[in-house]
């Protein structure tokens, strides 16, 4: 494999033993447990100059805090996202300033390219011909979108109700898709039936890989950079899996572990009421969360049950001092349209938790009028502009 000078290999969050990532590419093979990309940081000579000093075009430019270098990457230049200054915004939620990290401008609209790129570069490293995830839709989509780039083949399982956008791109892209009835558990079992009979397929699935949340951590990085390297004291993010969440507070970690920051953001995980485990975990003080037995909510890409890594999630909120909001439908979908009306960004339905979430936390108290709070827009309000203008003709507009 060609890797990093710094990384050194593959850490089980459960048991503490550390794996050589040529050898072992998925999950912990002495415990099953979810498997975190290590480094050596004190071989890490990185400064603020150093990052000025490189052009702002893509997230591989923090290679040396990646498991891969950009040269052996499987890229189409995505992150390297825009940070937009929303002051309306922030008058309305009483706070000092409001930050829009707009996720929606990546090559297939989303974040979760940031994800994908890493995970297919680790498959390509691994010398597969075949990946495999199910999704919700967008990291389905993204997935088929590197493989292509990469010249694989993609299978991606999807649940009837996502998104047409996401249904017709893998198509385009060359995707192998198998639509399921139900939900993305249901999804999640067609796709473990079918990686029982295929054992050259390699996966890609949140928290299998151990890639996707080391490519959302990125995110931060540029936030903080960005911002001329003042720490938010804020970040709302809308949770379903929570890869970008713990993707995120392991980088900020890591910036303050190397010097170039001496504070992290406060945690804010946002949900919809309609399937709300971690927000329940955190409020009731548990390790762990209650899968949610009756999900029922508009927000497909935030609609998960079950999320794996919950305890790295609740383990993000607590560490960071921040905490976890749920909101209605009605009210998600609201803010989507008010982010559009009054700051002209463009939010994805399910992205627009962090808006309504962020409005929550305001009327809660949760913010000081000084505050900077990052709103993370994770993905383009026109993957949802059928749900958008439904909701506003719903109103009567």
């Amino acid at each position: 494999m060609e890797t990093t000078d710094a990384f050194v290999g593959l850490t089980c969050v459960d048991c503490g033993e550390t794996f050589d990532a040529e050898e072992t590419t998925h999950r912990c093979p002495d415990c099953d447990g979810i498997l975190d990309p290590d480094y050596d940081y004190e071989a890490i000579d990185l400064t603020r100059e150093d990052l000025d000093s490189r052009s702002f075009e893509s997230m591989w430019r923090y290679e040396e805090l990646l498991p891969f270098p950009q040269s052996a990457a499987v890229t189409m230049d995505e992150g390297a996202t825009q940070l937009v200054d929303c002051p309306t915004l922030a008058d309305e939620l009483g706070v000092g300033r409001v930050l829009f990290k707009d996720e929606g401008r990546n090559p297939t609209g989303t974040f979760k390219d940031r994800g994908q790129t890493a995970a297919v570069t680790a498959a390509v490293q691994h010398g597969a011909t075949d990946v495999a995830l199910n999704s919700a839709g967008n990291a389905g989509q993204a997935a088929s979108a590197y493989a292509a780039r990469a010249g694989l083949d993609s299978h991606v399982f999807l649940p009837s109700r996502a998104g047409f956008t996401n249904k017709a791109m893998v198509n385009v892209h060359g995707g192998d898709m198998t639509i399921v009835e139900g939900r993305i558990g249901d999804a999640a079992d067609a796709y473990a039936d079918a990686m029982a009979d295929h054992d050259d397929w390699y996966s890609v699935k949140t928290f299998e890989t151990p890639y996707r949340h080391e490519g959302k951590k990125t995110m931060l990085y540029e936030i903080v950079e960005q911002n001329d390297w003042e720490v938010p004291d804020a970040v709302v993010y809308p949770t379903g899996g929570g890869v970008g969440l713990v993707g995120m507070h392991k980088g900020a970690k890591e910036l303050r572990e190397l010097g170039l920051t001496d504070e992290i953001p406060a945690m804010y995980a946002a949900q919809s009421s309609g399937c709300a485990p971690i927000v329940e975990a955190f409020d009731e003080g548990k390790d762990v969360h209650d899968v949610w037995e009756t999900p029922d909510t508009i927000c497909g890409g935030i609609e998960i049950p079950d999320p794996g890594a919950s305890p790295l999630i609740l383990d993000a909120l607590r560490e960071s001092d921040g905490g976890a909001v749920a909101t209605s439908d009605d009210d998600i979908l609201d803010s989507a349209v008010t982010v559009a009306q009054h700051e002209g960004l463009e939010m994805g339905a399910t992205c627009a938790a962090a808006a309504s979430g962020a409005w929550e936390l305001a009327r809660r108290g949760e913010f000081d009028e000084d505050d900077t709070v990052v709103l993370l827009n994770t993905g383009a309000g026109n993957k949802d502009d059928d749900v958008l203008r439904s909701h506003l003709m719903s109103k009567g507009v």
